[in-house]
């Protein structure tokens, strides 16, 4: 399963965000990304006023605060 943070610089909440990421997702073996939503225009039209935003296989799993057990439930699913 893929894990996108979508971010930008300054985002006090996605830095909240991809520090549940990098916890759930080392406990789980999942790799995971970020990607700025300011350096891409279709993301920043879709995005830019919700970021933080969890993406699972490119399916908008959370935005603004992560919900930590559902993502690790979501991760754990085969």
């Amino acid at each position: 399963m893929r894990v996108r943070l979508l971010t930008r610089v300054g985002c006090h909440l996605c830095d909240d965000a991809a520090e549940v990421l990098a916890r759930v997702c080392a406990e789980t073996g999942t790799g995971w990304d970020t990607v700025d939503v300011d350096s891409d225009d279709e993301l920043r039209a879709e995005y830019g006023d919700q970021v933080p935003v969890v993406l699972l296989d490119g399916r908008e799993h959370d935005s603004f605060r992560v919900d930590e057990e559902r993502l690790r439930a979501d991760l754990a699913r085969p």
